[in-house]
């Protein structure tokens, strides 16, 4: 069994941020049960180009596999019947909405606890409840809010943004571990309770020493050049011969390994660089210093040497360069699976690991895919009784 196999989720998720965080949880072994507007052909990503085909797309695929879908019409008497009943035998109602939206719908442990006192209400949005409930806002927004794009790029450089869109990523991820949690504690208590998450906390709790430097020594948190770590030197990115090189001197015995490897041992004995707060005092020269050095020979060459000498480096690669390390395929960190447009789809795996757990590797599902099994499986209708709710206008 997977660890978390006896947890229900019904999710009503959209984009990257929730469905994300709970593809962690399926991976882990949960049931996460997609509550999906008929009237709206579904979740949104799944007409999101390039790589899109009728109802369905690779975003979609890369954020939903091992997922389940049921067509829901919450404005619908009948198709509000069905999620209470739903509601009564799951663990969780997830949602990644506007703030102020799962009051308007009946999402929260008021609406649901009479279904299921134990009932656990996760909402994550861009900014939480509050002053600011009702305002939308997306990754990039907040990443522009947070300060995270005044810190990254060229210090002479216009602000930029992460590659990935990070603050949803890591919004997800705190949503799971906060829902998990919270699954856990009714299940000691018997009451569950409301979980208020947001991006907009997501990405200042991120901040971490930049913003400790700041709130207690008035120390300016700006970009540095070449994406070097602001304190620690050497740390960051240096121009070769035909690319680029990262290299990662986080302790003193790796800048000396990396001093005899270039060639330089003299520069640990010079007293502008003995440690790692005079090298701070003097980032400017050495930096200089290495640039020219490692100008000289193409990455392949610097690579080789550096890790010879046990010097933390790497090549700064392309998506598709890293995805075809086969170190990349030995850590199981790609998922193969069946789909019945594209054949097969090869998408990325998550990174969480207890035991000798796998990844899903069913596809994401067509909207409303399991609302007949599911509604019989879960809560005993016949197939008369499914019949009579689509009727109803239940499902659309």
């Amino acid at each position: 069994m997977k660890p978390l196999e006896d947890i229900r989720i019904l999710a009503i998720e959209q984009y990257g941020a929730g469905p994300f965080g709970t593809l962690h949880l399926v991976d882990l072994g949960a049931e996460v049960i997609k509550i999906e507007d008929p009237a709206t052909g579904g979740e949104i990503s799944r007409r999101i180009a390039p790589m899109r085909t009728e109802g369905d797309s690779v975003f979609f695929q890369t954020f939903n596999r091992g997922k389940r879908s049921i067509a829901l019409d919450l404005a619908n008497d009948s198709g509000r019947a069905v999620f209470a009943r739903l509601v009564a035998v799951s663990d969780v109602v997830f949602s990644n909405l506007r703030a102020d939206v799962p009051g308007k719908l009946g999402l929260c442990y008021a609406d649901l606890a009479a279904h299921n006192p134990r009932i656990v209400c996760a909402n994550l949005s861009a900014f939480g409840r509050g002053s600011r409930e009702a305002e939308p806002g997306y990754d990039y927004v907040l990443q522009a809010e947070t300060g995270w794009m005044h810190l990254t790029g060229e210090p002479d450089g216009p602000p930029a943004k992460s590659g990935l869109s990070l603050v949803d990523y890591i919004g997800g991820l705190v949503a799971a571990l906060s829902l998990t949690a919270a699954v856990h504690a009714a299940r000691r208590t018997g009451r569950g309770c409301d979980c208020d998450l947001s991006l907009y906390d997501a990405a200042v709790s991120m901040l971490t020493y930049p913003a400790a430097w700041h709130l207690n020594g008035d120390v300016p948190a700006l970009p540095t050049r070449h994406s070097s770590h602001p304190s620690v030197i050497p740390f960051g990115a240096f121009p070769t011969a035909d690319g680029w090189l990262v290299v990662a001197c986080a302790k003193e015995h790796f800048w000396r390994r990396l001093t005899v490897a270039v060639g330089r041992p003299g520069l640990a004995e010079d007293e502008r660089y003995r440690d790692m707060e005079a090298r701070l005092r003097h980032r400017d020269d050495l930096m200089a210093a290495l640039d020219d050095v490692f100008a000289t020979a193409e990455t392949a060459h610097w690579v080789k040497v550096l890790k010879e000498h046990g010097v933390p480096c790497s090549p700064v690669r392309t998506v598709a360069e890293a995805l075809e390390d086969p170190y990349c395929a030995a850590r199981d960190m790609l998922v193969d699976l069946p789909h019945p447009h594209w054949g097969r789809l090869r998408l990325p795996a998550t990174a969480v690991r207890v035991g000798d757990a796998r990844p899903a590797d069913t596809a994401a599902p067509a909207l409303g895919a399991d609302t007949g099994p599911l509604l019989r499986t879960l809560l005993g209708l016949s197939g008369e009784g499914v019949a009579a709710l689509r009727a109803a206008g239940a499902f659309g």
